[in-house]
């Protein structure tokens, strides 16, 4: 197997020829197959790879399955680099087309510092700019994900009502095609203007009757039901159910149908009662548009949309509010308590919404994770000194204690593989620095704490 031909790798160009000999007699060549595996995930990370010919393609495994991360093409140099921190592979690379690699072992690189600091200069530069492309490109996936959440309960969020004003459009087309017959019968049987005023007064509002059980409620509809047969009114118990909804008792209707004769009782209730029906579905509409409405409001909110990205005064609650309703699926999915104690005026802090929104999504989107079916989630405000302070708390299982000096160090995560990438609590931490505050965690089973530090305005 001829030597290679260093020179063609671009980070060992223009290296004396002394440096080259010296990798040349301590590495050495490995040949792939197409197709075949170079590291899997798990593996320690003991070789500094330099491509001679072919590729690598390397993939990342989430939530089982492998989706492709970066390619490294010949000429390119990957692996273990001088200083690097880096242990286990946390992915698998796959060798493209037939692939020659130089292989370093990193126990020779304390000697290669001694051989070419120049080498190794190099190198420290290239896994810095390797750190910052992986930290943007995590970044930006950490973003999607979380953005894909969000979406996914939005669209929920935003079915309930949308499918609440269907149905009560559905209601309303049955309840017009019956009106003009219900009208006619009522003309017919009117005994006079007095009495049909008396009727209409009763149909002109809903006031929703208050019970005080379950129990009493079907009481009055069994005994509504039972007069409304005694009237020769068809279906009483259907009929029965819609009045007592719009808050009509048997003592209001008696005195109303008192001037109308026995035959002429089924027509004006079947007229008042889909009156009633009438303003309750047009009262459901109402409901389920204003809650779109809100949800339209929170996502504007939330998102910054409707304002620049420079830095401006905010109110922290609102901020708090917004997410929370964002995060409303996820919540009652796993029906977490919510407790709110904000400082009463509490004063402005300067920063950027889309931003600050992120750190709350961040820190309460872990508190879910971690926290049990009917766990419990505190927010808390208080206004110390020249600071703005939120405290998220949660009664979880805590961080274990040799897990917790570690917790906000970027790529640190305790999931499994493909189910975080680490940086969460990092991007929280950046931002909150980035608004000149701090953020700080304590945690023991049954209390875990975040805690950030914003100046005030």
């Amino acid at each position: 197997m001829p030597a290679p031909d260093l020179t063609r790798i671009a980070t060992f160009a223009g290296l004396p020829p002394e440096t080259l000999t010296w990798l040349l007699a301590q590495g050495e060549q490995r040949c792939f197959e197409p197709g075949e595996v170079v590291s899997r995930v798990g593996d320690e990370a003991e070789y500094m790879m330099a491509v001679l010919a072919g590729g690598m393609q390397f993939y990342v495994l989430h939530n089982g399955n492998r989706e492709p991360a970066f390619r490294v093409e010949a000429g390119h140099v990957s692996g273990v680099l001088p200083y690097s921190r880096l242990r286990i592979i946390r992915g698998e690379s796959v060798a493209v087309g037939e692939t020659w690699l130089y292989l370093l072992h990193r126990s020779k690189f304390p000697e290669l510092e001694q051989v070419s600091p120049e080498l190794v200069q190099r190198l420290v530069s290239l896994m810095s700019d390797r750190a910052r492309q992986e930290a943007r490109t995590q970044e930006r996936d950490d973003k999607l994900r979380a953005l894909g959440k969000l979406s996914a309960g939005l669209a929920h969020e935003l079915n309930n009502p949308a499918a609440a004003i269907m149905r009560a459009a559905e209601g309303l087309s049955r309840n017009l095609q019956a009106r003009p017959t219900q009208l006619q019968q009522l003309v017919q049987h009117c005994p006079s203007p007095e009495a049909l005023a008396q009727l209409v007064q009763l149909a002109a509002a809903i006031t929703p009757a208050a019970f005080t059980s379950a129990l009493d409620r079907a009481d009055a509809e069994d005994e509504l039901a039972e007069w409304l047969e005694e009237q020769a009114v068809p279906d009483g118990y259907q009929l029965a159910a819609g009045l007592l909804d719009a808050g009509l008792s048997l003592a209001q209707l008696e005195p109303a149908l008192a001037a109308w004769t026995p035959p002429a009782r089924p027509a004006a209730l079947a007229w008042l009662e889909g009156q009633l029906t009438a303003l309750h579905l047009v009262q459901d509409v109402q409901e389920a548009g204003s809650r779109i409405t809100t949800l339209v409001t929170n996502v504007k909110t939330y998102s910054h949309m409707d304002r620049g990205q420079d830095f401006a005064p905010l109110d922290v609650v609102a901020s708090l509010e917004s997410t929370l309703n964002i995060l409303g699926f996820a919540l009652r999915g796993k029906n977490l308590r919510i407790v709110k104690e904000y400082a009463p005026g509490l004063p402005p802090v300067r920063g950027q919404v889309s931003s600050l929104n992120q750190v709350w999504t961040n820190l309460l989107d872990n508190a879910i994770d971690a926290l049990p079916e009917g766990g419990e989630i505190t927010l808390r405000t208080r206004h110390e000194d020249e600071f703005v302070r939120v405290f998220i708390i949660d009664n979880g299982p805590g961080i274990p204690p040799e897990v917790l000096p570690r917790i906000l160090e970027p790529f640190f995560t305790t999931k499994p593989a493909g189910e975080g990438t680490g940086l969460g609590l990092d991007i929280a931490l950046r931002i909150v620095e980035q608004h000149g505050g701090r953020l700080e965690v304590q945690s023991e089973p049954g209390h875990t704490e975040f805690g950030v530090w914003l100046p005030v305005r």
